[in-house]
């Protein structure tokens, strides 16, 4: 049964999140209902990450074991056409090794930040970035977010209903730059807490006005008490670009080591019997 990979681009606003739900529609459900119009199987896909409600992608994974092998292009156009009207659009399509998962194998997620920083309000911006009026000292904020950079406790920005088991994460960049009206903030780990960079970027927003600075980033770690946490910034201006993945073969050789370790298992078992 051969997998596919697919990097999916998607506007979250119509949407309860990634994630299938009873309460609401979701990027998963619009995925596997193209698969089902386009091949005729009830798949379940897997997704390198749960994005929450109203968060974007231009570059989100996920993969979807399919009955038959198609060429990639064939997958790319008909799950195209099937995901209409719904904003979800698959960019690329690659058909992976054996071992190969979605939300395992990856090895780093990138997300970007868009904050519109002007007077005016949003128009064609408006659930697409965070609206921020007062003037935002770009600078200060990427030398603030270098406080995050490194392994960290990061309790104090997550959510308190995050179920992650562990709130200790290694942050492995953090940047924040000006592009005209927009400040840009761009962080990358291997994973991340339920809302921790919304709360990161919300808490340097007060960095940027001049109200913090780089030495209370340190404090509001160090507390590991989310009520040490800024103002989190809203879902409208996050989105997932980029999931990088460890090589095929360490994917392979993962594998076979599970298989060898179940074959002695189920062997132990017999034995017992």
């Amino acid at each position: 049964m051969p997998r596919y990979k697919l990097t999916v681009e998607y506007d979250g606003r119509p949407f309860c999140g990634w994630q299938r739900q009873a309460n609401g529609p979701s990027v998963q459900a619009v995925i596997e209902r193209a698969i089902k119009a386009f091949t005729g199987e009830v798949v379940t896909i897997g997704g390198a990450g749960r994005t929450d409600t109203g968060v974007h992608a231009t570059g989100q994974a996920c993969h979807a074991d399919l009955s038959k092998s198609w060429p990639t292009k064939t997958i790319m156009g008909a799950m195209n056409f099937h995901c209409q009207p719904d904003p979800v659009v698959i960019l690329d399509v690659e058909e992976m090794h054996e071992g190969f998962d979605a939300r395992f194998s990856a090895i780093r997620r990138s997300y970007r930040y868009r904050i519109h920083n002007r007077l005016p309000p949003l128009t064609h911006q408006l659930g697409l970035a965070w609206h921020v009026k007062p003037e935002l000292d770009a600078a200060a904020m990427h030398g603030a977010a270098q406080e995050f950079v490194g392994h960290h406790d990061f309790t104090t920005f997550r959510h308190s209903r995050c179920q992650a088991k562990s709130p200790e994460k290694t942050l492995e960049e953090f940047s924040v730059y000006r592009e005209g009206e927009f400040v840009i903030a761009e962080c990358s780990s291997r994973s991340f807490l339920h809302n921790q960079v919304r709360s990161m970027v919300g808490t340097l927003r007060l960095v940027g006005e001049g109200k913090w600075g780089a030495g209370d980033i340190t404090s509001a770690l160090q507390a590991r008490d989310r009520k040490a946490c800024g103002p989190v910034a809203p879902a409208d201006g996050l989105y997932l670009t980029r999931v990088d993945y460890r090589p095929p073969e360490m994917d392979i050789e993962l594998l076979n080591e599970w298989r060898e370790r179940k074959a002695a298992m189920e062997a132990e078992v017999e034995g017992e019997a």
